[in-house]
Order: structure tokens, then sequence, then C-alpha cells
């Protein structure tokens, strides 16, 4: 089967897509020579969640038949391509940090930032600051929290369970790499997979270029579309959640540390004209999750809603701009780091979910003959792209997955 001439057309280019061309450019039964690996993409590459995403990566994370073969190949990718450097990997501490939100100043910039410098806060170095933080369980280098807000800090992960990577640049470097090894990159918007007859024959897209249909042959379909795959395959019970999220440059660099928070607010928390416009009460207690990454940012990221249907591209995400707000304000409550610093992007995504009580993601193959599916993976996408990756390489060519045992996995159960 291997030897035979393919043509697969990967559909979608977020991270599964991207690292599933990888994988099959680098699996030992590739030929380019006999082998068209063409991957599609509706916007562009890392254009949604795997763009825009916290790019955590745990040996806690789920499933637990797939993350350990995923965290594992993140370090090896990482040691071959550079990744320290070109995405952005380096291993980390994880926890969850207690605070009390301290009430903001009703002034911003039109950032919604305050101005840096002058309210650079003192109390959190001086000796008695740091003593609380001590009290509280606080690592000594997590000092880039005010210490009248902190709790407690409980340890979920250290560097050797726990790492991070920049979601976006590790993303488009899989494509990239995959491309230097002959898989071919086609911005199009995909309107139907031929699969009569209980096979895929076919797949035809709207090229970007040019606004023509055009029709791929093919052997082979993945489909790796996230949280657009039932609109590329009806039939996957994949829906869509939107997320926000804001980076921040502080105004100094911080620790290594990905922390889940709990943030308990004052009564009336909130930028005043915000709050005013967003004409919506704030809950008394937040939870956003916050990444320190290279190169001096910061991700933090808010709760979930499906207050907005799932557009038809990446390119038409509505970003909420309160919701936004929301998330700087919240973070700013408890690190004059964050609240001094400045906002770089206010961004949102969809994350994809399964609609099943298994829960997902959903690897393997579809019951038409040439269909795989690839999708569901909600927030754990990039920490289990590469795995998920390799594994459907090893469908592609040797017909059954051979790296981890994925049968709970398998999307024929829920189809």
């Amino acid at each position: 089967m291997a030897n035979e001439p393919r043509e697969i057309v990967i559909i979608g280019g977020g991270i599964i897509g991207s690292c599933t061309a990888y994988f099959l450019t680098r699996h030992p039964s590739y030929d380019r020579t006999r082998h068209r690996i063409t991957l599609l993409e509706a916007s562009k590459i890392a254009g949604g969640a795997s763009g825009k995403a916290g790019g955590l990566l745990a040996l806690w994370a789920y499933p637990s038949n797939i993350v350990p073969l995923s965290y594992r190949i993140h370090a090896e990718l990482a040691k071959e391509h550079g990744g320290e450097n070109r995405w952005g990997y380096r291993r980390i501490h994880c926890g969850q940090l207690a605070a009390k939100g301290r009430p903001l100043e009703p002034t911003s910039d039109k950032n919604g930032t305050t101005s840096k410098g002058d309210s650079i806060s003192l109390q959190k170095r001086s000796k008695e600051a740091i003593g609380t933080l001590r009290a509280a369980g606080i690592p000594k280098d997590l000092d880039w929290f005010a210490a009248d807000s902190v709790k407690s800090y409980d340890e979920m992960g250290d560097p050797d369970t726990t790492a991070q990577v920049h979601p976006y640049q590790f993303t488009t470097s899989m494509a990239q790499l995959a491309e230097e090894k002959g898989a071919k990159v086609i911005l199009g918007l995909v309107t139907n997979i031929d699969r009569s007859g209980g096979a895929v024959k076919s797949v035809t897209y709207k090229d970007n270029a040019t606004s023509e249909d055009r029709t791929l042959r093919a052997t082979d379909v993945v489909v790796t579309a996230g949280p657009w795959t039932r609109s590329v395959y009806p039939p996957a019970p994949i829906s869509a959640m939107r997320a926000h999220s804001v980076t921040i440059e502080p105004f100094r660099p911080v620790s290594a540390y990905a922390l889940f928070t709990e943030i308990s607010l004052p009564a009336n928390f909130g930028r005043t004209e915000q709050s005013v416009k967003s004409k919506k009460a704030l809950s008394k207690h937040v939870t956003p999750e916050i990444y320190a990454r290279p190169n001096n940012e910061i991700y933090a990221c808010g709760e979930g809603d499906t207050l907005v249907p799932l557009p038809k591209t990446t390119a038409d995400v509505i970003t909420d701009k309160s919701r936004c707000q929301d998330i700087v304000d919240y973070v700013s409550s408890i690190s004059d780091e964050m609240r001094d610093g400045m906002v770089t992007a206010r961004q949102a995504c969809y994350l994809p979910n399964v609609e099943a009580a298994s829960g997902g993601p959903l690897i393997g193959e579809t019951g038409v003959k040439g269909l795989l599916l690839a999708a569901g993976h909600t927030c754990w996408g990039i920490q289990n792209g590469p795995g998920t990756g390799k594994l459907v390489s090893e469908f592609v060519f040797d017909g059954k997955a051979k790296s981890a045992s994925i049968g709970s996995l398998d999307p024929r159960r829920v189809l």
C-alpha cells in the first residue's frame, strides 16, 4: 500500500493539519516522486486557535493515550529543528494561583493600559512584601504578582512534566518544514469531498487567489479542520466555542510560569468607562490563565462563550473588545508588571469540542475508504498536535496506528 502512488489531501492548516503534513513527509515510506501531499487551508496557516492559543505542553494533559507520545515528540522536534529559538520551546513550572484582585484606577490610555514608569510598585520588592509571598508558599522567582493580592500557590507541574511553545511560530514552522520535503500548501475554501461509492475520490475548493473552483484528485483525505470540521464533513460531531485572549509586554522580564488563577474581585470592579459600556455584571470570581513566554511576553485568556456562531473562516472571527479588556483588567488587578505593561494583541478564536459522551479527540478511520478524521482536540491541540500527526501518517502509510493505542479515539465509535 505504501508503495502505490498516493494523492493525499489534508483539509485544515492549523496545528493538526500542519503536523500531519510534517509527519507524512517524514514517514519512512514517503517518496515525493510517488506521493503528493497537499495541505488545503481556507484563510492562512495558524489563522485560528493554532495561532492564538496559550501553547502549554504537559504530561498531565489528556487524553492519556496520546499525551506521552506527543510530549516526547515536542522535545525531539525542538532538539532537531532549534525549537528553543524558532518557536519558543522551553520547560516551565505550572501552578494554581489564588489571589484577591485590587481596585483599578479609573483612567487608562487608548490601549486600555496605564502609563509605565511612575506607577511601578515598590512595595512588592520590600522585605515585608517578599516575606508575605514566601508565607503564602509562592516560589522565590514568581515575583511578578502583588504581595497584597496573592493568597496561595499550588504546584501542578515542573520542568520535567511541563513545557511551552509559541503556537503560531510552532504551527507555521511545521507547515514550512513539510513544504521543504515536498508538501504543497494551497489557500482555498473546501466546498466538497467526493466520497461517492464509499471511498474518497476528490476534493473541490474555491481558490483564494482566483476565486475559481478547482478539484484535486485524492486517494486519501485527512480532515483536520478543527471547529470547522463539520462544515467539510457534516457527520462529524464537532462543535465550536469562542475564546478570547490578550498578549501583554510587561515592563520588565518575568519568570517562566504557566498559571491557572482564581481571582476574587472587589465590588464594582472594572474600568469605569468600559464597565458602563459593556452593561454586564462581572463575576465575583474569575479564572484567567496566564502564561509567561520568552521574549518578554505574557499571554492571558478568559473563559469561553458560544454567543457568536462559528463564521465561515478564521479570517471572519469577531473579537469582542470588551471581553479582551476584561481579561486585561483581571490580570492587572493582581500584577503591576501586567498592569503597567503594554497590551500587544487582543484576539479571539474558536476551539473544537467533540459532542459525544466519550469526549475527544477523534483520530482515525471514518468508515469511508481513504477518509481519515483528526479533530476535536479542545484546548490541548498544541500539546497533542505532533502525536496526532505521527499517528495519522501511520494510518495513511501503514494502515493502522502504531505509536500509541488509540482505540478509544476511533471516530467510528460516534459517527
